[in-house]
């Protein structure tokens, strides 16, 4: 590849369209565009650091582990590199090394909220509270408004069961980035776990319009959208407690109307129970069906 004078072409106008489509959510033309990088420049830390940035936004795990080490190879300790090695061995399931990558990118910026949340998110996932904790609080203490910030306050809290305090902190988050759709997908996600199926589909609708490359706020939205289907209010119970607590309460219900000598209340508490459960089965594949060949977001 050749500049207009017959040179070879300069990688920084790749690099800068790269880094442009990368803020734009695009990873996979990022990839294309640095294909295009001259042989030089496609071997540099640089170029490596952006390749790992967009394979890991396409999911692509071991290609990004694979990135990252190159990055670090040619440019040395970096990190931002090393948290991006540390995500991709923790999502292909290697917590051991993706520790090794955190504390070795903390050891180069012990205050950097990124690397702190990484490391936070990989204890939680360990089922390590309280470091997790210290860690969250860490960072909030560097950048307390940081995206990734909320997004680690509110993943801790869930983890410790607090579904109400995740709900506060998402919108907490939406007030501060109104624009951000990973706030209004979080504020959907955590008013789903609390059974508020408006407000769910009201924030994951709100993320899909924000982001509508994003494929999984689109399908967010539409489960979302299906579950405040009017025909299916009867059985939200189930949606909010689960199918198993649910079932328990029936038998509570049923065998203690029986326990109490009411017989016939019993007999039509499980008749009840029955046609709940017929309908449960029934009606939210066909809603389903309904909603899925009429959706338009």
């Amino acid at each position: 590849m050749s500049g207009e004078n017959g040179g070879p072409m300069s990688g920084e106008p790749v690099f800068a369209r790269a880094r442009a489509l990368l803020g734009a959510n695009r990873p996979e033309q990022a990839l294309t565009e640095l294909a295009m990088l001259p042989a030089s420049d496609a071997i540099s830390a640089q170029a490596h650091h952006l390749r790992c940035v967009a394979l890991a936004g396409l999911e692509r795990w071991p290609e990004a582990a694979d990135a990252a080490r190159l990055g670090l190879g040619a440019g040395g300790p970096d990190p931002d590199l090393l948290r991006l090695l540390g995500r991709a061995e923790q999502e292909l399931g290697h917590p051991q090394a993706a520790e090794r990558a955190l504390l070795d990118g903390l050891a180069l910026a012990p205050n950097d909220a990124d690397l702190l949340c990484a490391y936070a998110r990989l204890c939680i996932a360990d089922n390590q509270m309280d470091k997790a904790s210290r860690l969250v609080e860490r960072a909030a203490a560097q950048d307390p408004h940081a995206p990734t910030v909320y997004a680690s306050r509110i993943q801790l809290a869930y983890a410790k069961g607090d579904d109400r305090e995740a709900q506060r902190i998402a919108r907490e988050f939406v007030a501060t980035y109104p624009e951000n759709p990973a706030a209004h997908a979080l504020l959907g996600s955590t008013s789903a776990v609390r059974g508020q199926v408006g407000d769910a589909y009201s924030g994951l609708r709100q993320a899909a319009a924000a982001a509508p490359g994003e494929q999984v706020y689109a399908e967010s939205a539409m489960d979302a959208r299906i579950a405040s289907h009017p025909l299916l209010l009867p059985i939200r119970p189930v949606l909010r407690f689960g199918p198993l607590k649910t079932w328990i309460a029936a038998l509570v219900v049923i065998y203690g109307l029986r326990a109490l000598g009411l017989g016939a209340l019993s007999l039509l508490a499980g008749g009840l129970w029955l046609v709940f459960c017929v309908y449960s089965w029934v009606v939210p594949p066909l809603v389903r069906r309904w909603v899925r060949r009429n959706w338009h977001g």
